[in-house]
């Protein structure tokens, strides 16, 4: 039995007939083929899957597909802007944020539901913002910096 969902995924919307068991993770990545959005742990646990949903941050492997029934979801393809990266991602690659890439799709969406709530975060206040994102490569220092030198960019842009 298939259920019929609409949804508007970076700025896009969408009517899709889905599974009621599949998730939304696999509706990103297999329905809509943005695989940007990473499947880690499966469990919640290493944030890699994370999305935007109606400005939230989530765990997209947590959500059940039929969850974001009427939502709208930002994916880390979504960030970008007619070609152009966003300042979060230009500051992720000039602070050195982005190593072996695995975590930074998740990195970045729950660094960007920061910046759309606090554009002048603290260091704690984006450390806290990604905790429930999982590294191993970058020590997270680069990522807290990128967010600072993004959050001065977007404040120079109002």
């Amino acid at each position: 039995m298939l259920l019929l969902i609409e949804l508007i995924v970076n700025g896009k919307k969408y009517k899709l007939d889905i599974n009621p068991r599949k998730r939304l993770l696999d509706i990103i990545r297999e329905d809509l083929q943005l695989t940007g959005t990473k499947e880690g742990c499966s469990e919640g646990e290493c944030g890699a899957c994370t999305v935007i949903m109606n400005n939230k941050a989530v765990n997209s492997c947590m959500i059940m597909a039929v969850q974001a029934r009427g939502k709208e979801i930002i994916t880390v393809e979504g960030l970008e802007k007619n070609g152009e990266l966003s300042e979060l991602q230009k500051a992720f690659i000039n602070k050195g944020a982005v190593q072996c890439g695995f975590c930074t799709s998740g990195m970045l969406m729950s660094c960007k539901a920061l910046l759309m709530k606090n554009q002048n975060p603290t260091e704690e206040e984006i450390k806290r913002a990604i905790e429930g994102n999982l590294c191993r490569c970058t020590g997270y220092n680069k990522i807290v910096e990128a967010v600072l030198e993004a959050s001065v960019m977007l404040q120079k842009e109002v």
